[in-house]
C-alpha cells in the first residue's frame, strides 16, 4: 500500500512540534495527496529527543498484526506513554522505543513502521 503523508507543524498540528508521548492519527487520507497505508498511520512523538533537543518522531500502520484486516486498527491508549491497542483482539502495543513492540495480548509480531523526516515545518511520513 502507498505510504505518503505531509503533516504541516506550523499550521494545524503546531503543538505536535516538540511536543512528547503524543498521538496523531490519519485513519483516512485528509488531502487528495494523502496515502496512509493499509489501515491508517499513527504518529507518535517519543520521549526523547535527539541532539539538537527536537522530538524524536515514529510512524507505524494502524493495522494490527494479529488480525491483519483494515478494520481491525490500533488506537492510543489514554493515560499511557506510547501503547496503541487493537479495537478487535485487545493486543497492547508500544510505540516508545520506536519499534511497535507487542506488549500483550494474542500479537506477536511489530507494527509495521514507516520512515519520518523533518524539514523546516514539515514532518513527512513515507515508505
Amino acid at each position: 500500500m502507498p505510504v505518503s503523508l505531509k503533516i504541516d507543524l506550523s499550521g494545524k498540528y503546531n503543538l505536535f512540534k516538540n511536543s512528547t508521548n503524543e498521538f496523531l492519527v490519519f485513519d483516512k487520507p485528509e488531502f487528495e495527496a494523502d496515502r496512509v497505508g493499509y489501515a491508517g498511520i499513527v504518529v507518535y512523538s517519543g520521549i526523547s529527543f535527539d541532539d539538537f533537543g527536537n522530538s524524536v518522531y515514529y510512524a507505524f500502520d494502524m493495522a494490527c498484526t494479529y488480525e491483519i484486516s483494515a478494520d481491525a486498527k490500533v488506537y492510543p491508549v489514554k493515560g499511557e506513554i506510547g501503547k496503541v491497542k487493537c479495537i478487535k483482539c485487545g493486543s497492547v502495543y508500544d510505540l516508545s522505543s520506536g519499534f511497535g513492540l507487542p506488549l500483550s495480548g494474542l500479537s506477536k509480531e511489530v507494527l509495521r513502521k514507516y520512515k519520518v523526516t523533518v524539514n523546516e515545518n514539515f514532518l513527512y511520513v513515507y515508505r
